[in-house]
């Protein structure tokens, strides 16, 4: 009978220990574990709260007979569903962080920026905004606060949760450099007489401007010809940015008055940073845009994503006029 118990506490310590010893639904659970959870108890805790252990006690136990505790570190982790015990108690102890992943896209504003990585890292979104509104934290960059986006290649970036805000900018840097270094990248800007921030910047305006891939040279070239005769560069998605509404489908007579070094309207140049990170490839479009003549361009009353482009205004004001009619009635039939 003593023998039968041994022997049956044996197995049920061996399935509790290297059995699923985990209680969530679903493939995996993720946790966090703070500066202030550093300790046996706040770590056994989370555990519990989270469902990712089924034994609380246990784990508490065993991890101090493991020497878990004055081991772990903060982080977030990953344990999978039916995960036992024991590779729990390893992870932390070895401090097997899950990776975490910043997703860079087409942003528009830095608070975009300081809520993303705020959301998904441990810094704080405050935190990031005081550094993105900072000179003297951006200057070892080589941007400002109006220039900073210029760094910010769109491409997935890989870190860990509690990665230093500024290592996670060094990151990003490398990138730009890495990005700028590769396929001619400077040697092109340099026959432009323009610099890679000034090439971005430019860059910026035409991914706002439209989603068809094959005109985004055509239209890189009808700023650069306005820039490069001294003409306003009068870009309607900088006032969009100006204004802080991205939804805007008209930009009225009005909305061109607002007062910002953004209304291309108003300020010859270009503006004095980007209005969105642009992908690569519209970034290459600018510096591989073609020659032409065009100085003006609007988009096509089929409503098909393409445009019109003139080099002269009358031939313009016929195409705009032509636009302008059929949204007039597009927007008449919507209501």
């Amino acid at each position: 009978m003593l023998f039968a118990v041994i022997v049956i506490g044996a197995l049920f310590s061996m399935w509790v220990l290297k059995g699923p010893s985990t209680s969530f639904d679903g493939n995996y659970q993720t946790f966090v574990i703070t500066d202030e959870d550093v300790q046996q108890q706040r770590v056994v805790d989370v555990l519990k709260e989270k469902d990712i252990v089924s034994y609380p006690l246990i784990c508490s136990i065993i991890g101090s007979r493991m020497h878990i505790w004055e081991k772990i570190k903060p982080g977030k982790y990953r344990v999978e569903h039916g995960q036992n015990l024991i590779s729990i108690l390893r992870m932390l102890r070895n401090h097997k962080q899950m990776p975490v992943n910043l997703v860079i896209n087409r942003l528009r504003t830095k608070e975009d920026l300081a809520h993303m990585i705020g959301k998904n890292f441990s810094t704080d979104s405050a935190t990031v905004m005081n550094f993105l509104n900072s000179n003297e934290s951006l200057k070892r960059f080589g941007v400002d606060t109006n220039t900073v986006f210029t760094m910010l290649i769109p491409d997935t970036y890989t870190f860990y949760w509690n990665t230093p805000l500024d290592k996670i900018f060094d990151k990003l840097y490398d990138a730009h450099e890495s990005f700028w270094n590769k396929n001619g990248r400077k040697d092109a800007a340099e026959r432009l007489a323009i610099t890679p921030v000034q090439v971005s910047v430019l860059a910026s305006i035409v991914e706002e401007e439209t989603n068809y891939d094959p005109e985004k040279g055509t239209i890189a070239s009808v700023y650069w010809n306005r820039l490069k005769k001294g003409m306003y560069l009068g870009a309607d998605p900088t006032i969009k940015y100006a204004l802080k509404d991205f939804g805007l489908k008209r930009i009225l007579f009005g909305h061109l008055k607002v007062v910002s070094p953004y209304n291309t309207y108003k300020n010859k140049g270009l503006p004095p940073g980007p209005i969105c990170t642009p992908a690569a490839k519209t970034i290459d479009d600018v510096l591989k845009m073609p020659r032409t003549d065009y100085v003006f361009f609007v988009a096509s009353s089929e409503f098909n994503g393409t445009h019109h482009f003139s080099s002269n205004y009358a031939e313009h004001m016929q195409y705009a006029k032509a636009y302008q009619q059929q949204l007039d009635i597009y927007m008449a039939n919507k209501h």
